[in-house]
């Protein structure tokens, strides 16, 4: 039998930056736990925004029909067992190159077309203030329940800290040790 899919989806526009220190500690942990760890930079990938034609939602409609980069990232979608959204709080909420993946995610996320439905989330985020109220990541949290609960889908956890410069996370052990834990539960966990 072969091992879970965990596939990465990082925000963060910075290949070295706070999000991609969270992404490698879950990802060992996901392939500590036998889990096959696939990782899309998204910042660079040919995605475009939806354009709201809502195409998508006819009754003989296969997806989007915006071809870009999603048409590949819907297929691993469709492959992964689990799921994990990893984004720097910019300006309240998480970055545009993620945001631009969860809006096209419309495109096969209701009803019979839910391709995301019984699987697992993970959720890594890093604000450089302290407060995850006063940075927004609050605001991104909530909407991470409200994907879950609208998909169906189990959020395993959330993992998110403090840091500004990049790959000042390194120096916060716990919140390092916290995203290794999740790689390992989601590298393990059954679907709902």
């Amino acid at each position: 039998m072969a091992g879970r899919s965990v596939l990465i989806l990082m925000g963060s526009p910075r290949k070295s930056g706070n999000s991609a220190v969270l992404c490698e500690h879950l990802a060992t942990g996901a392939m500590d736990a036998g889990a096959h760890v696939e990782t899309f930079y998204l910042n660079g990938m040919d995605i475009n925004p939806c354009t709201g034609c809502n195409e998508c939602q006819g009754e003989d409609a296969n997806g989007c029909v915006i071809n870009d980069a999603m048409q590949e990232i819907y297929e691993k979608l469709k492959e992964a067992d689990s799921v994990v959204f990893s984004s720097p709080i910019y300006w309240f909420s998480v970055t545009a190159q993620l945001k631009m993946v969860i809006d096209r995610i419309y495109a096969v996320g209701g009803g019979d077309k839910n391709i995301l439905k019984g699987k697992s989330f993970g959720v890594l985020l890093v604000y450089a203030d302290a407060d995850p109220f006063t940075s927004g990541a609050v605001n991104a949290l909530r909407m991470f329940q409200d994907i879950s609960a609208y998909l169906g889908t189990t959020i395993v956890d959330m993992v998110y800290g403090s840091a500004y410069e990049a790959g000042e996370i390194a120096g916060n052990p716990e919140v390092l040790k916290q995203a290794y834990e999740l790689g390992g539960k989601l590298g393990k966990v059954s679907s709902v």
